[in-house]
């Protein structure tokens, strides 16, 4: 009776959650957890498929997602997302906004569009210790399709949108682009910012005009362009190639 009542309290619970952003799927809860997320609420299809899918993967948050999860079953996990992922996990977490680390390169995405492209650089900047992503423009970072891509790693470093005018005045600023410094030959400082352009227009006037220093990332002959994430995984690598486990 009492798991019941928990049950039907998790519509309740789910709407007043407010500031929060949703974290879809086993993945993400789990990362958001291991990087102190606050979780006000958090909900499987299957407690016991999920429990056991932690232990396998993430035996490190098993106790904390004990704690959490309430069963919904599949028609309850539907009512309350949208489009359940696969793991049959769902969860709301408080944002977190927070200021770039100090001591490790910052990236800024200049005006991007890509949803998708966002996670994955957020994924590479925790994966790489980057001291935190800054986007401009009207793309939200924090939107639920950047979290899924990113699995919920916005908690392992710093990801918050600004205005160009906004942008680390005290750290030197390069702007990648193909007609810069081949980024090999540059002393790079290991607090550097990096600014990349969006996927068509490359980076903008202001940005531009923001750079201490333009650098570019060697390329073939004939090869037009990187993928956005890869150009950001490439430059990480490069400026980090040792990080810590």
């Amino acid at each position: 009776m009492g798991q019941r009542r928990m049950n039907e309290d998790v519509p309740a619970r789910w709407n007043a959650a407010t500031d929060t952003v949703l974290l879809d799927g086993f993945h993400a809860l789990k990362h958001a957890l291991r990087f102190g997320a606050e979780v006000p609420v958090a909900v499987a299809a299957d407690r016991g498929a999920a429990l056991r899918l932690a232990a396998e993967l993430a035996p490190d948050v098993v106790g904390r997602l004990d704690e959490l999860l309430v069963e919904v079953g599949g028609e309850g996990l539907a009512r309350l997302v949208q489009r359940p992922h696969p793991t049959g996990v769902a969860a709301l977490a408080r944002t977190v906004e927070r200021e770039p680390a100090p001591g490790a390169p910052v990236v800024v995405l200049d005006n991007p569009r890509h949803l998708g492209n966002i996670g994955a650089v957020v994924r590479l900047a925790a994966g790489l210790g980057a001291g935190g992503v800054i986007t401009t423009g009207t793309v939200d970072p924090w939107h639920p399709n950047v979290l899924r891509a990113a699995a919920g790693l916005h908690y392992a470093t710093a990801v918050v949108r600004r205005d160009v005018a906004a942008l680390p005045a005290d750290r030197p600023l390069y702007g990648l682009d193909p007609a810069g410094a081949d980024i090999r030959t540059v002393d790079l400082p290991a607090d550097a910012v990096f600014a990349f352009g969006s996927e068509r227009a490359g980076l903008s006037a202001e940005v531009r005009g923001r750079a201490d220093a333009l650098v570019s990332l060697p390329m073939r002959a004939g090869v037009s362009s990187y993928n956005l994430a890869t150009s950001v995984a490439m430059v990480l690598f490069h400026v980090r190639p040792q990080v810590a486990g």
